[in-house]
């Protein structure tokens, strides 16, 4: 039986004071073996977030079947107000945990992290600055890498082929790079040139690197509207992340880049000195933002075709791009050593 009218129907959404969207999943199970410092490495990560975000940046934690203590840490944050949102499932995988967190929000920006981002001051800033003299882009990583100019990235190289906007820079943190090697279990994951150069993008004084990758990322909510599939078939890995991360950015025509400085460090498993030191020095952020995301028309499913399929297969040859470096700055020497 039903007494009376509710209150709410028919009513128009209020529009939300936030514009852009963190999302988080996290998956703790317990606190052993690989997961023994994860805890402590997540409340860095989100001590880390709290401090660098702006007011109007609405936080999503998805826990994908995480442990009890974290279940309680996570609640306890939302009821402090400290997250916006946050969401209990099973061990539903990372993608669709993303997915979870897309669903029933209206942000122009979303921004998906891994669980063990230490975010530093600026980013956010940094990540804007892109959209801005970029109006192209469609994902910005905050931790440039110079191995990332051939994933997902053929039609930068289309859009700009005969322009001098195209071209090999030096790095600008180099030691980030290293760090960033040091994280994933391998200090050689740079070799020597690709420390000294990367491939960027300028816009007068701007400049960006040509790729991104998927540990921190800024996207244009326009990349998830109307994706072909609404699960991952894969909990972690497989094609996942370009399924859902990396092809519907360029499906839309939209430029995958990171910022030319280093934003983020990425803390892997390991609980070490350095990360609590890092996000002592932080600053709170106590700015307010007023910036607005440019609007872009996606392009066709012909020029996706034409751009990252059919061009995609030839500038992304190792062959064929070892020449466009040598043409865009690299000595036919630092050529043949970058693309390993």
């Amino acid at each position: 039986m039903r007494v009376g009218f509710n209150p709410h129907k028919d009513k128009i959404q209020i529009e939300s004071d936030y514009f852009h969207q963190v999302i988080i999943p996290v998956y703790i199970p317990n606190e052993e073996g690989y997961f023994e410092d994860s805890f402590k490495i997540l409340k860095l990560c989100l001590d880390s977030l709290f401090k660098t975000i702006h007011n109007k940046t609405s936080v999503t934690i998805v826990n994908n079947g995480s442990c009890l203590g974290v279940v309680a840490y996570l609640n306890d944050l939302f009821q402090k107000n400290k997250i916006q949102e946050v969401i209990h499932t099973s061990n539903i995988g990372k993608l669709n945990a993303v997915l979870k967190g897309i669903s029933g929000n209206n942000f122009p920006l979303i921004t998906v992290s891994d669980a063990d981002v230490l975010f530093l001051n600026g980013w956010q800033e940094a990540s804007y600055s892109v959209f801005e003299a970029f109006p192209k882009t469609g994902a910005v990583c905050p931790t440039p890498s110079s191995r990332s100019l051939r994933t997902y990235t053929a039609n930068v190289y289309w859009d700009l082929f005969f322009s001098n906007k195209v071209k090999c820079s030096p790095v600008v943190n180099p030691d980030a790079l290293k760090m960033f090697g040091l994280s994933v279990g391998d200090a050689n994951f740079y070799n020597p040139v690709q420390l000294k150069k990367y491939l960027t993008v300028t816009n007068e004084d701007k400049k960006a690197v040509v790729g991104a990758g998927h540990f921190a990322t800024t996207y244009r909510a326009q990349v998830f509207d109307n994706l072909e599939s609404r699960f991952a078939t894969f909990k972690l890995g497989g094609d996942s992340e370009g399924q859902f991360l990396d092809i519907p950015v360029v499906k839309k025509g939209f430029w995958r880049l990171s910022t030319a400085d280093n934003y983020a460090y990425h803390m892997g498993n390991v609980l070490e000195d350095w990360m609590q030191v890092e996000v002592s020095k932080l600053m709170q952020n106590d700015k307010e933002s007023n910036f607005e995301l440019k609007p872009i028309q996606p392009s066709s499913k012909l020029a996706y075709f034409v751009k990252s399929k059919l061009f995609g297969k030839l500038i992304l040859n190792k062959k064929i791009m070892k020449y466009y470096l040598i043409w865009k700055g690299l000595s036919k020497e630092e050529a043949k050593k970058y693309l390993i």
